[in-house]
């Protein structure tokens, strides 16, 4: 099977990438840092993992890159829609537009260019798999999520339209929407940087980690053909819902 993974220099993505590629299927690793894609590529000379830079905010990069591996590669068999990010945790009133902005165009108009770009030719040869990682905050809402929030909420609710358009056809999609995570750059993103505050949301737990949602991939791969997981929720036994959020006054 080809594989397409978005976001795949680092985290989630890049071990997605190094799983799949373990069990003997083509990867074609996107994303914008080259010399990452290129060392995960070379980690293992049995990999068939080929690097891409890709920015998936960027529409005419994502046609050509799609219709390349295409002419010149192969058709792609299976789309991980990974590539996302979250910008800040100030409340909605407080928060940088700039950051919205970039969250929208990577978290959503990303996704979307990149499903629009394979999905007619899944649909012609009646085979595909997209799966997107969506995130429980797409689901929960908490204090400083808002678009983050909303980005994945827009995820999940795609992949689901996604599916109402494909009944019937061999195609399935599949929203991983994953909890508390460790072990990547997500929250040192998401931190601008600050090391520090991103190592203090993980104290003393046990969050999921990238090689988590790398297997979750992989089984979602090994199913029977008329099995569709439409939404798949996972978080660590350390996580669970809180109450709601209710400000007392004095």
């Amino acid at each position: 099977m080809v594989v397409f993974v978005t976001g795949a220099s680092s985290g989630f993505g890049a071990s997605i990438a190094r799983s799949l590629a373990g069990d003997g299927h083509t990867v074609i690793a996107a994303g914008r840092r080259k010399e990452k894609l290129e060392a995960l590529a070379a980690e293992d000379e049995r990999f068939h993992i080929l690097p891409v830079v890709l920015d998936v905010c960027d529409r005419g990069s994502v046609a050509r890159v799609m219709a390349q591996v295409e002419s010149e590669i192969d058709v792609i068999d299976c789309l991980i829609n990974n590539a996302g990010l979250a910008l800040g945790v100030d409340p909605a009133y407080q928060a940088s537009l700039d950051e919205w902005v970039q969250m929208v165009n990577t978290n959503v108009l990303g996704v979307l260019y990149c499903t629009h770009a394979v999905l007619p030719g899944m649909v012609r040869r009646n085979f595909g798999r997209i799966i997107n990682l969506g995130s429980v905050a797409g689901a929960y809402p908490y204090p400083g999520g808002n678009v983050y929030g909303a980005t994945k909420a827009f995820v999940r609710q795609l992949s689901l339209n996604l599916r109402a358009d494909l009944t019937g056809k061999n195609i399935h999609v599949t929203n991983i929407e994953p909890g508390l995570c460790g072990g990547t750059e997500f929250s040192i993103t998401r931190f601008h940087g600050d090391a520090k505050k991103a190592e203090e949301l993980y104290r003393q737990t046990q969050p999921l980690q990238a090689e988590d949602i790398a297997e979750v991939v992989r089984w979602l791969l090994s199913l029977p053909e008329h099995v569709n997981i439409n939404d798949l929720s996972m978080m660590p036994t350390c996580q669970g819902f809180g109450h709601f959020n209710v400000v007392r006054n004095a």
